[in-house]
């Protein structure tokens, strides 16, 4: 069952503001900030410390990290 702080942190500096939202709606609801508050300029955005991890599990899954020694 989803709680109030389940779904993927993002944040927009710009404005202030920080939300949780369901994955599945993500890219939608960070189109729609950046168009409606800010003109399409892409200050809103999926947290970055989060965004780093994601990057480095997806790299590690893929083998990118790997010693070659």
């Amino acid at each position: 069952m989803p709680t109030e702080q389940s779904g993927v942190p993002i944040v927009c500096e710009e404005c202030g503001t920080e939300a949780r939202v369901p994955l599945d709606e993500l890219a939608e609801r960070l189109e729609k900030h950046n168009e409606t508050r800010h003109d399409g300029a892409e200050h809103a955005r999926v947290d970055p410390t989060v965004a780093d991890r994601l990057a480095d599990l997806v790299a590690e899954d893929m083998g990118l990290l790997e010693d070659d020694a």
